[in-house]
């Protein structure tokens, strides 16, 4: 795997990940989701194609969430409004967590499954 699909499948997945501060109630579902969504993006960013690497990324920028989604979207790994649906649904899974709603925390992360298609 090159320097640049492990930057997108590390930034990717640092875009969609939040660490808990404490277990709640479905936070076992939430890591295994987490680690679903890894494998998925580690798995599209093998199979897909190359791009050479930008300027921007020879002077040691790190690449925001917005430039990832961009880059995979050229691309055609995964569409901006995908990382974004995940990266959402992941965050109010967190929230419900958080906040003891069990139900809103599964019905997030069913979201975060359909967005990846599994």
């Amino acid at each position: 795997m090159t320097i640049g699909r492990l930057l997108v499948v590390g930034a990717a997945s640092f875009a969609v990940s939040i660490s808990a501060c404490r277990a709640g109630p479905c936070s076992h579902e939430i890591d295994r989701t987490q680690a679903l969504v890894d494998a998925k993006l580690e798995a599209r960013a093998a199979a897909g194609p190359v791009a050479r690497e930008s300027p921007e990324a020879l002077v040691h920028r790190q690449p925001t969430p917005g430039s990832i989604a961009a880059a995979e979207s050229r691309l055609g790994e995964v569409s901006a409004q995908t990382v974004e649906a995940v990266a959402a649904a992941m965050a109010r899974a967190r929230e419900a967590d958080r906040a003891g709603d069990r139900s809103a925390c599964e019905q997030a992360l069913e979201d975060v499954r359909r967005a990846i298609g599994r």
